[in-house]
């Protein structure tokens, strides 16, 4: 007998009967026992075919890649990282990546060229101002002229860094041509009303930018790297909230393992000892900030993604880790004070594409429970994962089979706000009760 992983879900979301016959089916489909036990329940059919959700969750699309926004340019696609802000009027402020290369057929644009960070670059940011109902006021671009924006993150000082996830250097090539290097991050208040001037965060590191997440208690910047050879990162502000000031860029080292690969060897759980290793050429004519750090002895981790920050620790995703390339999420504790290193772990490793396939970006519930969007192969969908480490499917891709991107959290912890990457979906979720 072969299942699906559609076919599954929408079998445990058919009757009461089916959470029973998931019961059997365990040693068939390894997510099916968790179904009935972890989590929110199972998924129900999506009559719209867009999101499967579980019983009392409720959607609304947003907005949409066409759409024309209120700054006179189309709304383009490839959506990918988000953060949520609140504004001085209470409503939410969604800023949302572009992961776009220069040949796209629409970019992000800004009207003044002097907005335009690279006149050939079609990447960026759009932002949306959400109403405390949900409903989208307006949408603008507030980024432009970058390439493939794909992850950042939120700071505590209330802005959005988006993280380019390309190293091109002019002339480029023939079919993406560019005009100034590329591989920075770029911040985006919550205030801008229009594309930000672009000021590349050269300090941070020139490299294949993934995400951030900031340490409110240091303002200290955590930076992932998708890479197979990626490195992880921290960038010591000299002064914190003012990253543009400049700052320290260091390379994460495991002090048993020095130039450890972290792809397999490691079990579940166990913590390691690890300091940092200063990176001093952090802008270099070629794509060499993982280099110099390995050769420092910092680790490697496969193609670390999304990465968040959750009472007191950092959780990160390698999204082809594992004795199996299917995936692995790591927690890190800092030390107290910074300077004392911390502690590393693996956090969760399955090993098993019907439990956890290809994990990219990710946020802390108000639950307590981490939820990580799948870049996998087949069906695409949302899965929780547990302070103990056991995982179960929240949201399921009932459109096609595009990867989830830009999963984040209201600042009142009401409303999850959600991509579809392609054909580009932004959809606001909530439970009834608005209660996580």
């Amino acid at each position: 007998m072969t299942i699906s992983r559609r076919q599954f879900l929408r079998l445990v979301g058919s009757s009461t009967t089916s959470v029973v016959i998931a019961t059997h089916l365990k040693v068939l489909y390894g997510r099916a026992a968790q179904v009935p036990t972890l989590g929110y329940g199972p998924l129900q059919s999506d009559p719209n075919r867009l999101l499967d959700l579980p019983i009392g969750f409720q959607y609304r699309v947003l907005s949409k890649a066409g759409d024309l926004m209120n700054d006179g340019s189309l709304l383009p696609g490839a959506q990918d990282g988000m953060a949520a802000f609140i504004n001085t009027q209470g409503d939410t402020v969604l800023i949302r990546n572009h992961e776009l290369s220069t040949n796209a057929r629409i970019g992000v644009l800004a009207k003044s060229r002097r907005r335009q960070y690279d006149p050939r670059g079609k990447g960026g940011a759009t932002t949306m101002v959400i109403s405390p109902d949900r409903r989208l006021i307006r949408q603008y671009a507030s980024l432009a002229g970058t390439v493939r924006n794909c992850g950042g993150g939120a700071t505590p000082w209330g802005s959005w860094i988006s993280c380019e996830e390309d190293t091109s250097t002019p002339p480029g090539s023939f079919s993406k041509p560019i005009s100034r290097p590329h591989g920075y991050n770029f911040e985006i208040p919550i205030t801008a009303t229009g594309p930000v001037f672009p000021l590349p965060l050269k300090a941070m590191g020139r490299f294949t930018h993934e995400a951030i997440a900031v340490d409110p208690r240091t303002g200290i910047v955590y930076q992932t790297e998708d890479r197979g050879d990626g490195l992880l990162y921290r960038f010591i502000p000299d002064l914190p909230g003012a990253l543009h000031v400049g700052g320290k860029l260091e390379a994460l080292r495991i002090q048993e393992y020095p130039q450890a690969n972290t792809r397999r060897g490691f079990p579940v759980g166990q913590p390691l000892a690890v300091d940092w290793v200063p990176i001093e050429d952090v802008d270099p004519a070629e794509d060499t900030v993982r280099r110099e750090g390995f050769n420092k002895g910092a680790a490697q981790f496969t193609r670390g993604e999304g990465i968040c920050y959750s009472d007191g620790s950092l959780y990160f995703v390698c999204t082809t880790g594992g004795e199996e390339p299917f995936g692995q999420i790591w927690r890190y504790t800092p030390g107290q004070p910074p300077d004392l290193g911390g502690a590393l772990e693996l956090f969760v490793q399955p090993d098993d594409p019907s439990i956890l396939d290809f994990p990219d970006n990710l946020i802390m519930a108000p639950s307590g429970d981490l939820m990580v969007c799948e870049d996998g192969r087949g069906d695409q969908f949302v899965v929780g994962v547990t302070p103990n480490g056991e995982i179960y499917p929240f949201a399921h891709n009932a459109l096609n089979q595009s990867e989830f991107a830009g999963i984040c959290f209201s600042p009142d912890g009401r409303t999850m706000f959600l991509n579809i990457y392609s054909p580009g979906v932004t959809f606001a979720i909530w439970p009834e009760g608005e209660r996580w």
